[in-house]
């Protein structure tokens, strides 16, 4: 009969039409990027953040101390930026030891602007980097040019504007690669190849005191 529907055996199941595929936005290949290239963990949202302590630590520090301690970190050291501040990625362990660490160093009685983030804490997650230069801050950088095959990517979304986002300065190479670059107190005297978090940690702190008495000594004298 023309126009009569098609019989079906019984054992026959007409499959539901496949849904289309959503493509992959930005922000998506920020996720993967961290997931599968690198292995850290990530807490999906906007913005899009990263699980502190399984992988890494993180020295939260003035722009201004954070470039001094870049000449004693390898070249594959991951260093982001935000704000006015330079987050450098530390081996995992690092935030339990820097305390001690101030004290070894002869810097634990002095309130310095240092601040690390441990086991449990979240960072957002750094897009595509800044073109650094010595003595200019990576902070107000201009935006370098897309990361080619195997870099991140750069997200663009919701509360992930070019202004005041979290951006690498030194991107972290792959999986192995990042871990194996990060400052540990393994490295002293011992010659591994990996930075030194002692001289990082000195430095860092040497910066931090000096920016610290510029100010002292720039405040008008109060007479009485």
């Amino acid at each position: 009969m023309v126009g009569a529907a098609p019989q079906f055996p019984p054992s026959v199941t007409v499959p539901h039409p496949r849904r289309p595929r959503r493509p992959l936005d930005a922000s998506d290949r920020l996720r993967g990027w961290y997931e599968n290239d690198l292995g850290w963990p990530v807490v999906p949202g906007s913005p899009l953040r990263l699980v502190v302590g399984p992988c890494f630590d993180v020295l939260d520090v003035p722009a201004a101390a954070g470039i001094a301690a870049l000449r004693h970190l390898a070249p594959a050291s991951p260093v982001a930026a935000q704000g006015g501040r330079v987050w450098l990625l530390t081996a995992p362990g690092s935030a339990q030891e820097l305390p001690g660490l101030l004290t070894w160093l002869e810097w634990g009685s002095l309130d310095l602007d240092l601040s690390a983030l441990g086991e449990g804490a979240l960072m957002e997650a750094p897009r595509r980097g800044v073109e650094w230069t010595p003595g200019e801050s990576p902070v107000t950088a201009p935006v370098a040019p897309p990361w080619g095959e195997g870099g991140p990517p750069a997200a663009a979304g919701p509360g992930d504007s070019a202004q005041g986002a979290a951006v690498w300065v030194r991107p972290p190479g792959s999986g192995r690669e990042a871990g194996a670059s990060l400052p540990t107190l393994s490295a002293l005297g011992g010659g591994g190849g990996a930075p030194d978090l002692v001289r990082v940690v000195d430095t860092v702190a040497t910066q931090l005191h000096r920016i610290r008495l510029r100010r002292v000594g720039a405040q008008p004298l109060a007479f009485s």
